[in-house]
C-alpha cells in the first residue's frame, strides 16, 4: 500500500495491470485531471495494477490516511474524489474493451490523442518498446503500425519522439473508444 497520493499538476501517470507471465499493458492515464492512489483512498482492498510517472512532471502529495481522514470527513472532498473515481472507472473499462475488441493502429491513435490531451503537447516522447507495453501489444507490432500511420500522415516518428501533425486526421483513424473517454472527462470538470 503506497504512503502518499499526488495530485499532479503536470506529467503523466501510466496505471499499469501485469500478467503473471509478466506481460503488461495500460489500463488508466492520470493527469492533471485527476488524483493518483484514489482507489487506495475509498477502500482497503490494494488495486492489482501498479501506477508509475510515463512523463515527468510536477504535483502535491499527500499521506494516505491525511487524505482518507479528509475523505470521510468533508463531503465536498469525498464527492470529488468519488466522481474522479466514478470518471477513471469508466474510462478503465472503455480501455479494456478496446484492448481486447480494436485493433493496434486504433488502439495507438487513441492512446497517442489521450497523451497528447494531459500533456497539451501534439509531441511526445516515447520509445516502441514502452508503447507495446501501453497498448499491451509486441515492439514489433508497434513497429509496424508506426511506419503504417507515418505513411497516412496521421504522424510523425523519429526514434523516440512522436509528433501528431493533424489531430483531426489522427481522432478518424482512431476507435470509437477516444471520443467516449474524452468526454467522460469533459463532463467531469465541466
Amino acid at each position: 500500500m503506497p504512503q502518499y497520493a499526488y495530485f499532479l499538476t503536470s506529467g503523466i501517470a501510466s496505471v499499469v495491470a501485469t500478467l503473471n507471465d509478466g506481460a503488461t499493458t495500460e489500463v488508466a492515464v492520470i493527469g492533471s485531471e485527476g488524483l493518483a492512489g484514489s482507489f487506495h483512498v475509498i477502500g482497503p482492498i490494494p488495486p492489482m495494477t501498479d501506477c508509475f510517472m510515463q512523463v515527468a512532471g510536477a504535483g502535491h502529495r499527500l499521506p494516505l490516511g491525511a487524505l482518507r481522514e479528509l475523505f470521510l470527513g468533508y463531503e465536498e472532498i469525498r464527492g470529488r474524489i468519488l466522481e474522479f473515481v466514478q470518471a477513471q472507472s469508466l474510462a478503465l473499462g472503455q480501455v479494456a474493451a478496446c484492448n481486447k475488441l480494436h485493433e493496434a493502429e486504433p488502439r495507438l491513435a487513441r492512446w497517442l490523442l489521450m497523451i497528447g490531451d494531459r500533456i497539451e503537447s501534439d509531441t511526445i516522447h516515447i520509445t516502441q518498446e514502452f508503447l507495446g507495453q501501453m497498448i499491451g501489444t509486441r515492439r514489433t507490432t508497434v513497429n509496424g503500425v508506426l511506419s503504417s500511420m507515418e505513411q497516412k500522415g496521421l504522424i510523425h516518428h523519429q526514434r523516440g519522439r512522436i509528433t501528431i501533425p493533424d489531430r483531426i486526421k489522427l481522432e478518424k483513424a482512431a476507435c470509437d473508444c477516444y471520443p467516449i473517454i474524452r468526454d467522460s472527462l469533459t463532463r467531469l470538470y465541466r
